[in-house]
């Protein structure tokens, strides 16, 4: 059976729509990023343990990376199988998870990357089928 796939995907969320000859499926992936996003202290500050917070903000980053990187395999695990893969999304997400592809040698099923805003499941669905019905 061949699959197409289209994911819209930001930070916080991933919308994987399924397409074949059997129909359609809809997954949602969710990233849980929430709990990894803590406010900033001022690092420029006069405060004299402000470099140590730039160190924190650093190991803060490294935790959000590798975070983000345990998403984008989540989602790569639903789509390694397919045959078309078609990724959009809003911010940098979509080309931080075409990155992520290219780096386990599944790339070459990428059949477009677009920009597209927040977008209702029906609206991606409907993306999704008029992409790979041209």
């Amino acid at each position: 059976m061949k699959t197409k796939v289209g994911v819209w995907i930001d930070h916080r969320k991933a919308v994987i729509v399924f397409s074949s000859d059997k129909g359609e499926e809809i997954k949602l992936v969710k990233s849980n990023i929430a709990e990894y996003v803590h406010p900033s202290h001022d690092s420029h500050s006069s405060n004299p343990f402000g470099k140590r917070a730039v160190s924190v903000d650093d190991v803060r980053e490294r935790d959000l990376k590798g975070h983000l990187n345990l998403y984008y395999d989540e989602v790569i695990s639903y789509i390694r199988n397919s045959e078309s893969i078609l990724i959009f999304g809003s911010g940098e997400a979509k080309g931080e998870l075409k990155k992520r592809m290219e780096r386990k040698k599944i790339a070459e099923r990428i059949v477009g990357v677009e920009t597209e805003d927040k977008m209702s499941d029906r609206q991606i669905a409907s993306k999704v089928r008029k992409f790979f019905s041209k």
